[in-house]
């Protein structure tokens, strides 16, 4: 998961590609795009979203959920933002769908429990770095590890 802290896209792609051993031509003729500039693609940290989206589907991976879950794991809560300089913003409504911020994948729960459990973080620091609530935490360590133990 440390990949998803400083995501290069172009190496990730790069490695499901050779996975799924999609020969290039196959690769140029779905992109729409020549030899050169897919391996071009491959050395880029980011790219467009509309390729990315494309990428997606030819390689049966939703490389969108790494920004999410990094969006998870490494962005500040909207609560947790200061509103002193334009406390209007808490009111703001918006034509775009609201998604919940606390819908964790089981990914990320296990990568936050192994953390703990290889300690190399406390939950009191995954609390305070990744602005886990508490009894969230508590509850996932109490549930999985009776899972563990059946």
């Amino acid at each position: 998961m440390e990949y998803i802290k400083d995501i290069h896209i172009g190496k990730i792609i790069f490695t499901r590609w050779k996975e799924m051993a999609i020969p290039m031509e196959r690769t140029c003729n779905f992109l729409r795009h020549t030899e050169n500039e897919i391996e071009q693609m491959f050395e880029n940290k980011t790219l467009d979203s509309g390729v990315l989206l494309r990428w997606s589907k030819l390689l049966e991976y939703d490389f969108f959920r790494l920004y999410t879950h990094h969006l998870i794991l490494y962005a500040p809560q909207s609560s947790s933002l200061p509103l002193k300089s334009n406390p209007e913003r808490k009111n703001i409504k918006t034509a775009l769908p609201q998604f919940r911020k606390n819908v964790y994948t089981k990914e990320v729960i296990d990568y936050l429990l192994k953390l703990i459990d290889k300690k190399e973080k406390t939950p009191a620091e995954i609390i305070s770095e990744y602005r886990i609530p508490k009894t969230t935490l508590y509850k996932w360590i109490n549930k999985y590890k009776k899972t563990e133990k059946r």
